[in-house]
């Protein structure tokens, strides 16, 4: 059952049990035996490889990943791999996609390929040198800048433009200075997210730059508002239901108007992508500093989607800073990262920000239609009935029925909670001791 396939491989995939969603999986993305060792956590991850992760390595936390099914991005199949502890993400993606590939499309392309590095010149005495001289040996930097990075210059990427900017210092500023000039060193970093890279191009340029301008230079440092590099997606729903429709749209609009529900809407679109971020060993609190930041860039925080109607159709656009990388990093030393970008059938950083923008403008649809419908409560708790049996302190054996009970109390009181469930599960192994053995004799 390969990606070509006719087949649904992922039908009912919620259904099956652990070991035959792994075994479909496996088929599907043609994992070795060793690939689906790591991806079930038969093989953990090797504490060496923590050590030069991150500094006094104690241990490992271990994340549940599971799969959003039903996505077919741009006529491609491609089953998500997801890194998340919260409840609903996965099954509200699936069940969405699912409606989006019935009754529509999804849809993605990619809008420049360049990163940021900032030079900061924090008080220039004179401006008009200083710029002239830079503008001057604008060739000499970019050369500078792309000795430095020889490989990535192989690769077909490097640094493209450099550009300068003077900005305002703030008016409550005690005592009299200079103006700040920051220089934009911008950079193809081709499949890598690029921080390093530029972060080394940057430094190499400071002294430089200081001979040139007679002025010293403060920060450097990459930007993560990467606005040379965006993500876009589309979602098409056809002939969806009016009334439906027209909530999602004024659910659209309220977090246009008010940056509070932007917030929680943004949150929502990054349920989605965050996840995926993980699963790849990737910097997620890149790519939300970025996303925020550009949700923020008119001066006022706006939501990173945007639902209309047009005719009987429903159509969803995301448009946002992505910066990823499918080589270097963690993305390279991680096992379990390389497995998934396996299972996403992606090389390039751009397929990769490509299929994150559509996961999250489609947990965003689900998320609206949930909240412009039946509300989102339910839904969620019905899903937390499960985490609410293990808080109890419910054994393997006992979640079912101790969920199947929680959810039957949901449907008559609105609610549940954590008393619930520990009464609930007091009862259930009351009602097993009081059973009477079973009999030996035949």
């Amino acid at each position: 059952m390969s990606r070509g396939s006719e087949k649904r491989p992922f039908e009912n995939f919620h259904r099956l049990s652990r070991v035959e969603r792994l075994a479909r999986v496996k088929e599907f993305c043609g994992l070795t035996e060793d690939e689906a060792r790591i991806l079930s956590g038969e093989t953990p991850f090797p504490l060496d490889v923590a050590e030069h992760l991150i500094e006094n390595v104690v241990g490992a936390f271990p994340m549940p990943i599971g799969i959003a099914t039903n996505f077919r991005i741009d006529d491609r199949e491609i089953p998500i791999p997801m890194a998340v502890e919260e409840t609903s993400i996965i099954a509200a993606a699936s069940s969405t996609a699912k409606w989006v590939s019935r009754e529509g499309s999804i849809r993605t392309y990619a809008r420049g390929s360049l990163i940021i590095g900032q030079v900061q010149l924090p008080n220039v005495r004179n401006v008009a040198h200083a710029r002239g001289a830079l503008l001057e040996s604008r060739a000499e930097l970019i050369a500078l800048a792309n000795a430095c990075i020889p490989n990535l210059v192989a690769r077909g990427g490097g640094v493209r433009e450099i550009a300068i900017r003077e900005l305002a210092r703030p008016a409550f500023e005690a005592t009299p200075a200079g103006t700040m000039l920051v220089l934009h060193i911008l950079c193809d970093p081709c499949d890598a997210m690029g921080a390093n890279l530029i972060n080394q191009v940057c430094e190499a340029l400071k002294p430089r730059i200081e001979q040139l301008t007679d002025e010293r230079v403060g920060l450097c440092i990459l930007s993560n508002l990467t606005d040379g590099k965006l993500a876009c997606a589309e979602v098409v729903v056809r002939g969806i239901d009016p009334i439906v429709g027209q909530g999602i749209v004024e659910a659209a609009l309220f977090a246009k108007v008010d940056p509070y529900r932007a917030a929680t809407h943004n949150k929502g679109v990054l349920n989605g992508i965050d996840p995926i971020l993980i699963a790849t060993g990737n910097d997620w609190r890149a790519v939300e500093a970025g996303i925020h930041a550009y949700a923020a860039r008119t001066g006022k925080y706006q939501p990173v989607t945007d639902w209309r109607m047009e005719g009987g159709d429903l159509i969803g656009r995301f448009e946002a800073p992505l910066a990823v990388g499918t080589v270097g990093g963690v993305t390279r030393v991680h096992p379990t990262a390389r497995v998934a970008l396996k299972m996403l059938g992606v090389t390039k950083a751009e397929d990769l920000a490509r299929i994150c923008a559509a996961v999250g403008l489609v947990q965003n649809l689900g998320a609206l239609k949930a909240l412009s419908t039946v509300g989102i409560v339910k839904g969620h708790m019905q899903l937390h009935a499960a985490n609410l049996a293990i808080a109890a302190g419910a054994h393997v054996h006992e979640i079912g029925e101790v969920r199947d009970r929680l959810n039957a109390v949901l449907e008559r009181e609105k609610k549940i909670n954590l008393s619930q469930a520990i009464a609930i599960l007091e009862e259930i192994r009351k009602k097993v001791v009081s059973q009477p053995a079973p009999s030996v004799f035949h």
